[in-house]
């Protein structure tokens, strides 16, 4: 009888470490916990322990003390983990350090997130940017992948030179394949200018936008009657689908994006720059929060953060609520102010879908205008944030001033707080 052996490969044991800043409260160290183990389980580890340690003060050799790095390297050995993996980005010396002392692969917070996009990079767009990130990443670490950079090709002493190290030629193989995908990536950059151009001036796009896993795809598809692939883990998307809005009115076309992280390297940000443009180039956007969260806020003001960084922060916005079929919420809750005007909404049940299409037609033919109104009438300005989009307020002594997008009825109603201009 023959004996049957599971090939598969075991999952890495990962023993993932933390850090707690100085003046870092518990809820938001705890945050962060939660979030970089699902970041390492979105890559498939098994997950060994995970502990945070309290640093006072950021170190040269490890980021921690020297005591601390050697009792975490034990218990590393004692988990028998495959690997460590830092939530911070150490140097690539602090992490050579780590390698050193625990003989194991060590892996940082950004070559985490990198891994994750390489597993859900579908595309060759997806997969340009990918290979960006990766070599950005891995260019300032060359030098330690060798012991003996001193060895050297070609040349000849007191001929032509002594010839490059081993290092200086990756490097330069590493440079030029960094500016061939950069050059790919424009050309990709260029094609959706001409799509965009052909969809022409009478069809408004509009980015989803928000944190990652918010729902953005399945409320696409909701909306849409799409099947973009939705799935409950981190950056499910990767790459922008573009499904028009079925209906009567304005045509509107809805654009999926890849989702926000807090502390989202730098390196991706600009890897996946010809894909964040979308946001950018949008004529407006829907904010996808998950409001079952209890961070919603915490990744609500991230995701203002990155759109901040590529310009994009002051365009017509609405805010969805999204997954409020997981929470208690019911009829019209208090919101935390940032979530004012916001709608409530459930790709899964369809709640709020309605509305949230009525608001956005309302942007698309709504007109922007200034609005004072009296400290006696700020139900006017609920009325502006219930029918219409608020762009800006500013309160005053004698009342509020708001800048809102709003549709031909709604202006009459208010026509005799309408102030001249914009």
């Amino acid at each position: 009888m023959k004996t049957l052996y599971n090939t598969a490969e075991k999952p890495k044991r990962a023993f993932l470490i933390g850090i707690k800043e100085e003046g870092a409260s518990s809820r938001e160290t705890a945050s962060r916990s939660g979030e970089f183990r699902g970041l390492a389980e979105s890559l498939g580890v098994e997950i060994a322990a995970q502990e945070t340690v309290h640093v006072r003060e950021i170190r040269s050799r490890f980021g921690m003390g020297t005591g601390k790095a050697r009792e975490l390297g034990e218990k590393a050995g004692e988990l028998q983990a495959d690997c460590l993996i830092l939530d911070w980005e150490p140097s690539p010396s602090q992490q050579r350090n780590w390698e050193d002392l625990t003989g194991i692969a060590v892996i940082d917070r950004q070559e985490l997130i990198i891994r994750i996009f390489a597993e859900r990079a579908k595309t060759r767009e997806a997969a340009l940017q990918v290979e960006l990130a990766e070599l950005s990443y891995a260019l300032p670490r060359l030098s330690h992948k060798y012991i003996d950079l001193s060895r050297q090709r070609g040349g000849s002493y007191g001929a032509k030179g002594a010839g490059e190290t081993r290092f200086e030629t990756d490097r330069r193989i590493v440079e030029g394949r960094i500016q061939k995908v950069r050059e790919e990536l424009e050309e990709v950059r260029k094609h959706r200018a001409v799509q965009r151009k052909k969809r022409g001036k009478t069809v408004f796009s509009c980015a989803l936008v928000g944190y990652t896993n918010s729902g953005k795809s399945s409320l696409l598809n909701a909306l849409t009657g799409a099947d973009v692939l939705a799935e409950d883990k981190l950056f499910a998307t990767l790459d922008p689908v573009a499904r028009l809005l079925p209906g009567k009115g304005q045509p509107i076309m809805l654009i999926d994006t890849v989702g926000f992280i807090r502390r989202l390297p730098h390196n991706l940000v600009d890897a996946f720059r010809a894909t964040l443009e979308e946001a950018t180039l949008a004529d407006l956007l829907i904010h996808v929060v998950d409001i079952s969260d209890p961070d919603a806020e915490h990744y609500f003001d991230t995701t203002m953060a990155v759109l901040r960084e590529l310009g994009a922060d002051k365009k017509p916005m609405i805010t969805a609520l999204n997954k409020v079929d997981r929470t208690n919420l019911s009829g019209t809750p208090e919101l935390p102010a940032r979530f004012a005007g916001g709608v409530l909404v459930s790709a899964q049940t369809g709640r709020g879908l309605e509305e949230l299409i009525r608001r956005l037609q309302l942007l698309v033919s709504g007109s922007v205008s200034r609005f004072r109104f009296p400290q006696d009438r700020y139900d006017l300005a609920a009325l502006l944030y219930r029918d219409g989009q608020v762009l800006s307020e500013k309160y005053e002594d004698t009342g509020i001033e708001i800048e809102a997008r709003v549709g031909a009825l709604l202006l009459e109603k208010l026509r005799d707080f309408t102030l001249p201009g914009r």
